[in-house]
């Protein structure tokens, strides 16, 4: 008995990819090797601090610092104080605005660093900019606001009205 062969049309549609992307199976292969070698001796690293397979598509560059800085909201009586962490940003590369009862913050860092040993040079640029904007409650006294950079804190304290010091109405909690 003869078999017979049917033959059926496959159709293909465009933009669709069937199986793992091309560098999937090379980015496994980098974590692997990595941790080889990280578990011999220590971690082997290049004398630039990174690992022997950190190149381009392998590796994604990484922020040198984040993008939105750490910041801390705190009120007293007389004031709201907003303290932000900038390290390495100078006071003359920050700006602080205060407009239509919004506090923004801005910053640029600037980064440059050139390493020239026996072996190797290393230069590095990183760039970065940063705003964050508050709005701020009724009751701050605009002309009073002030803001400092210290060691890398930059502190703003809005200082309250007098009626805004007076406003606050403590109300007694009774039990039910």
């Amino acid at each position: 008995m003869a078999e017979t062969i049917t033959k059926l049309p496959v159709k293909k549609e465009a933009g669709t990819a069937a199986g793992p992307r091309p560098w999937a199976p090379f980015e496994s292969l980098r974590r692997e090797i990595d941790r080889l070698f990280e578990d011999f001796n220590g971690g082997w690293r290049s004398p630039l601090g990174r690992s022997f397979f950190d190149v381009p598509p392998f590796s994604s560059r990484e922020a040198a610092w984040p993008a939105v800085p750490a910041v801390d909201v705190a009120e007293t009586d007389k004031a709201y104080e907003i303290t932000a962490e900038l390290p390495g940003i100078d006071e003359k590369n920050v700006e602080v605005k205060f407009a239509d009862g919004v506090l923004t913050i801005k910053g640029e860092k600037t980064e440059e660093k050139e390493e020239k040993k026996k072996d190797y040079y290393l230069s590095e640029r990183n760039y970065g900019a940063f705003q964050r904007s508050f709005q701020v409650p009724a009751g701050v006294d605009a002309d009073k606001i002030e803001a400092n950079v210290n060691k890398g804190v930059l502190t703003v304290k809005l200082p309250k009205t007098a009626e805004a010091q007076k406003a606050e109405k403590k109300i007694p909690v009774k039990a039910a």
